[in-house]
């Protein structure tokens, strides 16, 4: 990402993680080349009414479409817009990268990936995340810079300044998750 993070360039990855199950869906949908309604719900192991939000949230962000007419019983329900393929790839190399449990539920979670991309490659502060965020409460960049802390995926250091304060920097993981979300701001 060129530049400095800005709250318009965020707009967009924010909207498109508003939902924890869009990410994972978006990238099922793009290797399988669409898929029935009960194939995602087994495969992410995903509740009915989750899969429902998430892709009535997707279908209205215009990235799903319901496959148009009557066909064979294999035929996928649902399968990616022209723009949702554009992401597809994304999507689908962030599912694969991350390894474990902690992780994947990590990086679903509403504001990690948008606090990823805020921080970018450089040491920001809190209040420069929270301009970039402004949706995000005071309590949610909070806990989330905990969590990619706990994750390592966020280093906290104390900046000798005056007064002192403290900066947030991506670490290695940080930023492997940071060149896989490029492709969705």
């Amino acid at each position: 990402m060129e530049g400095k993070p800005t709250s318009d360039k965020l707009a967009p990855l924010i909207e498109f993680v508003h939902r924890r199950w869009n990410i994972p869906i978006v990238a099922e949908l793009y290797e399988r080349h669409g898929a029935k309604f009960v194939t995602l719900a087994n495969s992410l192991e995903v509740g009915r009414a989750s899969l429902t939000a998430s892709l009535t949230h997707l279908i209205e962000m215009g990235l799903v479409k319901k496959n148009p007419g009557h066909g064979h019983p294999m035929r996928p329900e649902y399968v990616l817009t022209q723009e949702g393929n554009a992401i597809g790839e994304t999507c689908l190399e962030l599912t694969r990268a991350l390894k474990s449990a902690a992780d994947i539920d990590l990086a679903f979670r509403k504001w990690t990936l948008p606090l990823v991309a805020a921080i970018g490659g450089d040491v920001r502060r809190f209040n420069e995340l929270r301009r970039v965020l402004p949706d995000a409460t005071p309590r949610a960049v909070t806990l989330g810079l905990k969590s990619l802390i706990g994750q390592k995926w966020v280093n906290r250091t104390v900046i000798d300044d005056y007064p002192p304060t403290v900066g947030y920097e991506l670490s290695k993981k940080g930023l492997r998750v940071l060149d896989r979300i490029v492709g969705l701001l």
